[in-house]
C-alpha cells in the first residue's frame, strides 16, 4: 500500500501543486482495481479519487472511453492525471451516494422502494441509451478489455465462470455434455439479437452515484465493449440485492424502451422476447462472480447476493420467460433454487462486524474501507466538551475522571441513548439479511474526549446486546 500511495502523491503534487494531506482508501469493489480519496485540505475541491489498476489494457479502455463520454457531455470521471507506465491515474471526485445505498436507505418496508428512488431511476434510464446508441460510433472499440464485442467467445467464457465458480463450487449435480450443449444453444440464441451498441457491462446500482445535486453519475464502464442493447438494462433491473418488484421491473422496462426509441428504431416484440435470454446469462456471470469472489476469495460480501439472485431465476422460471429450449441449464438452476442451504444464505456463515471508531473532524470523516461502503457518521461537537478546561488536556474518554464529568452531563446521557437505539436497528437487520460489516463513527473536534466516550459507551453496549457479532473498536486519533 505504501509504494501505491507514494505514486498517487507524486501524481496529485503534479496535478495540483500540492501535497495531499489526507489519503484513505476507499470500500473495496468486485475488481483488483484501488481507490484512495485524496484531498488537500487546505484548499477547496483541491480533491480527486487515485486509482492504482493492475491490468494496464483496463486502464486504457477507461481513459478512452471517459474522453469519449465526456466529448458527448455524459456525467462520468474525468481522467486528470495518468502515471508514466498508466498503472495508477487520478480522476474526479464526485461527492453522493450510489444508486444502490440510496434505495437501501429509502425502501418503503423490505422491498419497495420510494417514488424518489423510482424517479432516480428513471433518471438513469434516460441517460442509457445516450451511452449505447449516441456514443457508440464515437468510441475506440480497439481498446476495450479483454475482448472488443460481446460475442460467442465472451458469452461462453461467462458462461464457463459459472459452470467452474458456482455450480462446481456449491457441488450441484450435472451432465457435462449436456451443459455443454445448451450453453452453446444458449449463445448462439443470443448472438443472434445483434452486438452493434456500445455495452456497459457492469450497469449495476452501485456503479451509479447520486450526485448532492440530485443528478446521476456514472463510474466502473472498463469493462464496455460492443453488445446487445438488453444486457445493461437487464444488469440493473434485476440487480440481485436491489431486489424490484417485477411490476417495477416490468415498469421500468417500458420506460427505457419509450427512451431508447429516441435514438433508434425498436421492435418492442422482438426486444422484450429476446430480453429474458439476456437477463439468464447476466444472472449466470453473476453468480459465477458470487462464487469467485465469495466462496474461493473468501468475501462473504459477496455471498449475501446469491439467495437474491436465486430469487431472480425462480422469477424466470416460474413465469415460463425463457422461451428457449435449454432443459439441462434448466434442471441445474431448478436444482440451485431448492437448495435451502444458498436460499438461506447459510452456507456463507456470516458473522456480522461492526467497526466502532472515534474520530477528529480536523482531519475529516473517516472512510469505511469494510466494502460495505457506509455506516453511521455521529456528530458529537454540540456536547459539552471537557477538553476546555485544563485539567481534561490530555485525558481522553476512556479517562476515569472524564467518564466522572459525563455522568453529569444530561445531553450526553440523551445522545448516546438515541445513537444507540439508532444503531441497534440496523444491526437487528444486518444480521437478518446476512451483511458482513457496519461502521460507526462518532466526531469531535480532537478525537479525543466526546468521540472516544461515546464510542467506548456504544462498543459495550453492542457488546452486551448482541453477543453473536463481532465488535471491532478503533480510535483513530489516538492511534495516531
Amino acid at each position: 500500500m505504501a509504494k501505491n500511495t507514494e505514486i498517487l502523491e507524486a501524481l496529485f503534487q503534479r496535478h495540483f501543486g500540492k501535497k495531499a494531506d489526507k489519503i484513505d482508501k476507499m470500500p473495496e469493489s468486485g475488481s483488483n482495481r484501488e481507490y484512495y480519496y485524496m484531498a488537500c485540505l487546505a484548499e477547496d475541491g483541491c480533491e480527486c479519487v487515485g486509482t492504482i489498476g493492475k491490468e494496464f489494457k483496463e486502464n486504457l479502455a477507461f481513459i478512452s472511453f471517459s474522453k469519449s463520454f465526456l466529448s458527448q457531455n455524459l456525467p462520468v470521471p474525468e481522467v486528470l492525471e495518468i502515471s508514466d507506465d498508466s498503472l495508477a491515474y487520478l480522476q474526479t471526485y464526485i461527492k453522493g451516494v450510489s444508486l444502490f445505498e440510496y434505495l437501501e436507505s429509502h425502501r418503503q418496508g423490505d422491498y419497495s422502494p420510494d417514488s424518489k428512488t423510482v424517479e432516480y431511476y428513471k433518471k438513469v434510464l434516460e441517460f442509457l441509451p445516450k451511452f449505447q446508441v449516441k456514443c457508440s460510433n464515437s468510441l475506440d472499440y480497439s481498446k476495450c478489455y479483454p475482448r472488443k464485442k460481446f460475442d460467442a467467445q465472451s458469452i461462453m467464457w461467462d458462461l464457463n465462470y459459472f459452470k467452474y465458480y458456482f455450480l462446481k463450487t456449491t457441488h450441484t449435480v450435472f451432465e457435462e455434455q449436456s451443459l455443454e450443449r445448451d450453453f452453446l444453444t444458449l449463445t448462439n440464441n443470443i448472438t443472434a439479437v445483434g452486438s452493434d451498441y456500445f455495452m456497459y457491462r457492469d450497469f449495476q446500482s452501485r456503479n451509479i452515484i447520486i450526485r448532492e445535486d440530485g443528478q446521476p453519475y456514472f463510474i466502473d464502464f472498463q469493462g464496455g465493449r460492443k453488445g446487445p442493447l438488453q444486457y445493461d438494462v437487464a444488469s440493473l433491473l434485476f440487480d440481485a440485492k436491489a431486489c424490484l418488484s417485477p411490476e417495477l421491473r416490468d415498469e421500468l422496462l417500458d420506460f427505457y424502451i419509450s427512451e431508447l426509441k429516441k435514438y433508434t428504431e425498436v421492435d418492442e416484440t422482438q426486444f422484450k422476447k429476446a430480453f429474458y435470454s439476456v437477463v439468464l446469462i447476466r444472472i449466470l456471470q453473476a453468480l459465477g462472480s458470487y462464487g469467485y469472489r465469495g466462496f474461493l476469495e473468501q468475501k462473504p460480501h459477496f455471498l449475501t447476493s446469491i439467495p437474491p439472485a436465486l430469487q431472480n431465476i425462480r422469477y424466470l422460471i416460474e413465469t415460463e420467460k425463457l422461451n428457449i429450449k435449454i432443459p439441462h441449464i434448466k434442471k441445474c438452476l431448478n436444482s440451485l433454487i431448492e437448495n435451502q442451504e444458498l436460499l438461506s444464505g447459510n452456507s456463507e456463515k456470516t458473522v456480522l462486524t461492526v467497526t466502532v471508531q472515534s474520530f477528529s473532524y480536523r482531519r475529516g470523516i473517516p472512510y469505511d474501507s469494510s466494502g460495505n461502503g457506509g455506516g453511521f457518521v455521529f456528530d458529537c461537537r454540540a456536547i459539552h466538551n471537557p477538553g476546555r478546561y485544563e485539567k481534561y488536556k490530555t485525558l481522553t474518554g476512556k479517562s476515569p475522571e472524564v467518564i466522572e464529568f459525563f455522568s453529569h452531563e444530561p445531553q450526553m446521557a440523551e445522545f448516546v441513548d438515541l445513537t444507540q437505539k439508532t444503531v441497534a436497528l440496523s444491526v437487528k437487520k444486518y444480521i437478518q439479511r446476512g451483511y458482513s460489516n457496519l461502521s460507526v463513527s462518532f466526531g469531535c473536534t480532537g478525537g479525543q474526549h466526546r468521540s472516544v466516550y461515546c464510542a467506548e459507551k456504544t462498543a459495550e453496549f453492542l457488546k452486551e446486546k448482541f453477543p453473536e457479532i463481532n465488535v471491532v473498536l478503533k480510535h483513530l486519533e489516538q492511534e495516531k
